[in-house]
């Protein structure tokens, strides 16, 4: 009796410190970010300390990209580590009687059978149903809303509404707030990350900045009165607002020695938008279609513990990757990652694989699609045809070679279709009208070949 006494304590003892190795893991997720527009990235009007200060000391990947450019799909795929048009969700904002696809087992799910404590806070998107609820897919706390955008300042006649799928939530209950809402949510996430518990924590920082409208406060507005764009000036603040929630998250860790064994993921859901006075430059394009401005994202991985060496990676990645190398992380089996499009990074960061993660990117969206092979990136917009670009030598994807490239574009033509061939038949669509409003870019260049 004394011996299984003993061999227990031992077991437990293994399990805790199994525990306390394994490394928290946060995956902070701005929206609608602009390609230029933080410090690190050579902004000059917009300033960002605490993002800059993560990404010089972490891994900056600088072909980095998300599986869509627009935000509930490229949500799916980060979520799950899958195509997202592999289970249907290939159009935005699933309508009100449908979501992501239940069948999917998300990152939540995963690193909650590891061992870790999940929580949300910000914005789902991946459905409205209570089915398709954060605590539904994988997370123990959710704070935040259902849909996609909302208003940054509490307003009592509309979040109060019942069935509002854009009031603020905490597990299923609609909540009152005070003050900034990514200041709410920087301040909820803390909270979450110093919960008392033995176990780590995954947490998905999920915020609605700076997606419009474009709100902030007046004290913020006013650090950047040399912008004398006024969205532009509202854009800067809201970027400045985020960067202090991370700043505060960060001082957080510290504090309670977490700070080095966690693996902090930063990256956009897709690129600049029209409507938010982004800037993509040097990148053509912006979200919604699929030129580098709407997939390319400021993207890195932060973590003392394991990456020493600050630098750039500059081999082609994608959110997708997120998942699995999270789960590597973690102590995740081989076994674990099968059936991920994404990849395990970590031996490629450490050097112990010397080839490139992917070969091939795809993307598609109803009438968009594109294909990267190495550095060679076809286009496709329905009714329009094909362009090819080499983005070594062509980032702004100003030069159509289609015709000049006329071998390797059959080959790519005849990859993408293949690859599409795989998916899974939209689960909703969007109107025509977006598509025409979206496209001008695409078919310009396009009809100009």
């Amino acid at each position: 009796m004394k011996r299984i006494s003993i061999n227990l304590i031992l077991l437990c003892l293994t399990i805790s410190l199994s525990a306390k190795d394994k490394p928290n893991v946060i995956i902070l997720l701005a929206d609608d970010l602009g390609w230029a527009d933080l410090g690190y990235q050579g902004s000059d009007d917009i300033r960002s300390p605490h993002i800059d200060s993560l990404a010089k000391n972490g891994i900056r990947f600088t072909d980095g990209h998300v599986s869509a450019s627009v935000c509930s799909p490229s949500r799916a795929g980060l979520m799950t580590g899958r195509y997202q048009q592999r289970f249907g969700h290939e159009a935005n904002s699933p309508p009100p009687t449908d979501g992501m696809d239940l069948k999917q087992v998300t990152m939540a799910d995963r690193l909650k059978k590891l061992g870790y404590r999940t929580g949300l806070i910000g914005k789902w998107h991946l459905g409205n149903k209570d089915e398709y609820y954060p605590t539904e897919r994988g997370f123990d706390y959710f704070y935040g809303l259902r849909s996609g955008s909302r208003s940054y300042f509490y307003n009592a006649k509309n979040d109060d509404k019942p069935g509002n799928a854009k009031a603020i939530e905490k597990n299923g209950k609609p909540v009152k707030f005070d003050g900034y809402l990514t200041d709410v949510f920087g301040q909820k996430a803390i909270e979450f990350i110093n919960a008392k518990d033995d176990k780590p924590f995954f947490l998905f920082h999920s915020f609605t900045a700076p997606h419009g409208p474009m709100h902030a406060t007046e004290e913020d507005k006013t650090l950047f009165a040399e912008i004398k764009d006024t969205k532009r000036r509202s854009y800067a603040a809201m970027i400045w607002a985020m960067d202090r929630a991370i700043g505060k998250l960060v001082d957080s860790l510290k504090a309670s020695g977490e700070f080095e064994n966690t693996l902090i993921w930063f990256l956009s859901d897709n690129g600049g938008a029209t409507g938010n006075a982004s800037n993509n430059l040097p990148l053509a394009g912006h979200k919604g279609i699929k030129f580098e401005g709407g997939t390319r994202v400021p993207f890195f991985a932060h973590w003392p513990k394991t990456f020493r060496n600050p630098r750039t990676f500059d081999p082609m990645m994608i959110s997708l990757d997120v998942m699995p190398t999270s789960l590597a992380a973690a102590g995740a089996q081989e076994a674990d990652l099968e059936n991920l499009d994404g990849v395990n990074l970590l031996p490629f960061i450490r050097g112990e694989k010397n080839h490139e993660p992917h070969r091939n990117l795809y993307w598609h969206k109803l009438w968009f699609s594109a294909i990267r092979d190495g550095p060679w990136k076809l286009i496709y917009v329905q009714d329009y045809g094909y362009a090819l670009y080499n983005l070594k030598n062509d980032i702004g994807e100003s030069q159509n070679l289609i015709h000049a490239q006329k071998r390797r574009s059959e080959k790519m033509i005849a990859q993408l279709k293949d690859w599409k061939a795989e998916l899974e038949k939209p689960r909703w669509d969007e109107a025509q009208v977006w598509f025409r409003t979206h496209s001008k870019n695409h078919i310009r260049i396009i009809e100009g070949e």
